[in-house]
C-alpha cells in the first residue's frame, strides 16, 4: 500500500509541478519576502527568517519545505535589499530557488509608504525517478529522469503600508522555462514548463483594548492550470507577547497557529493545518511550520519598542 500510495503522490505531485509550483505557507504573513520583493527592508531592520514547513506527517514522499529571508534597509532608507532561498521537496522531485530582491521606496504621507520591487534569480529543478518503486515493474513513464536544470528567473511586486496596514501584489516568477525530461529514448519525452503565479496580500491591526490586539490576514493566488486559492487568518495579539489564531485555506485545509515574542526582536512562531477536502487527509497527520525570524536593530534602539506586526 505505501508503494502504491507514494506512485500516486508522484502523479499528483507532477500536476502541481505543472500547476502550483510555488510552495504553501500557513505563515505566510512572516515570509514575505519569499513572495514579494517589494517587502524587502520595510521592517526598517535587517531581519532574518526561517522557516520548516512538514506537510502531511507520515505520508511517504509527502512535501517537505524551508526558507531562509534575509532583507535590510540601505541608502538611508530609501531602498531595500533582500535575498530569498528556497527548498522545496516532494518524493523524487526537487526544487531549489535562490533569488535577490531589490525594493525602492515613496513617502506617499506621513503615515503611508508605497514600495516597489524587483526579484531575480535562479531555480534549480531536479527528478530522480529511477529510484521509485513501482506497481509495474520497468513502466516507461517511471524511466524518464530529469537532469538537474538551472534556470533563471525573474518578478516584481509592490508593498502599499503603515503601521496599522498593508496591502501587495506580486508576480514573482514571469519566465514561463520549459522542464524537459528524456531518458534517452523516443518514445518517451516530456515537457513541463514553470506557470506564472500571481499573489496579493493583505492585512490590517486593529486595538480590542489595551491589552488586546486583533490582526486578520489574507493571501491569495491565481495560477493558470491550479484552482484558485485564498488563505483567511485571524490573530488575537495578547499584550505585544502572544497571539494565536485560526486559518482557513479554501478548498483545501483548516489550521491553527502561535505566535511567541521573547523580546521585541524576536518571534518564534509555530502552526498545524489539517486537509479536510484534499483526498490525502484520510492518510496523514496534518502539516505543521515552525517559524523563526530576528530584527538586528542596528540604528535606533530606541525606536523598537514594541513588535513589529508586519
Amino acid at each position: 500500500m505505501k508503494k502504491l500510495l507514494l506512485v500516486v503522490l508522484y502523479v499528483v505531485s507532477i500536476g502541481l509541478c505543472y500547476a502550483q509550483q510555488i510552495p504553501m505557507f500557513s505563515n505566510y504573513m512572516f515570509n514575505t519576502l519569499a513572495i514579494n520583493p517589494a517587502y524587502a527592508g520595510t521592517r526598517d531592520a535587517l531581519t532574518i527568517t526561517g522557516l520548516h514547513r512538514k506537510q502531511w506527517v507520515s505520508f511517504e514522499g509527502a512535501p517537505i519545505t524551508q526558507t531562509l529571508t534575509i532583507h535590510s534597509p540601505a541608502m538611508h532608507n530609501k531602498i531595500g535589499l533582500g535575498l530569498s532561498v528556497v527548498n522545496d521537496v516532494i518524493g523524487p522531485l526537487r526544487h531549489t530557488a535562490v533569488h535577490g530582491d531589490y525594493a525602492y521606496r515613496l513617502q506617499i504621507n506621513k503615515k503611508v509608504k508605497l514600495s516597489l520591487g524587483l526579484k531575480a534569480g535562479i531555480n534549480i529543478f531536479q527528478a530522480d525517478l529511477n529510484n521509485l518503486t513501482t506497481v509495474q515493474d520497468n513502466d516507461p513513464a517511471f524511466l524518464t529522469n530529469v537532469q538537474s536544470r538551472i534556470l533563471p528567473n525573474f518578478g516584481f511586486g509592490l508593498y502599499y503600508y503603515s503601521d496599522k496596514w498593508y496591502f501587495g501584489l506580486s508576480a514573482p516568477k514571469l519566465f514561463e522555462n520549459n522542464f524537459e525530461a528524456d531518458n534517452g529514448k523516443s518514445t518517451v519525452s516530456r515537457t513541463e514548463r514553470e506557470e506564472r503565479h500571481y499573489f496579493a496580500i493583505a492585512g490590517w491591526i486593529f486595538d480590542i483594548s489595551k491589552e488586546w490586539k486583533l490582526r486578520p490576514t489574507t493571501f491569495v493566488k491565481v495560477v493558470e492550470s491550479a484552482p484558485f486559492t485564498a488563505d483567511l487568518t485571524t490573530f488575537f495579539v495578547y499584550r505585544e507577547k502572544i497571539e494565536f489564531g485560526g486559518m482557513f485555506r479554501t478548498g483545501d485545509a483548516l489550521g491553527v497557529l502561535l505566535g511567541i515574542y521573547i523580546n521585541p526582536q524576536l518571534r518564534v512562531g509555530y502552526s498545524y493545518d489539517w486537509s479536510y477536502i484534499n483526498s490525502t487527509m484520510i492518510y496523514n497527520r496534518g502539516s505543521h511550520e515552525i517559524m523563526l525570524c530576528y530584527d538586528f536593530i542596528y540604528k535606533d534602539k530606541a525606536k523598537v519598542h514594541s513588535p513589529r506586526y508586519f
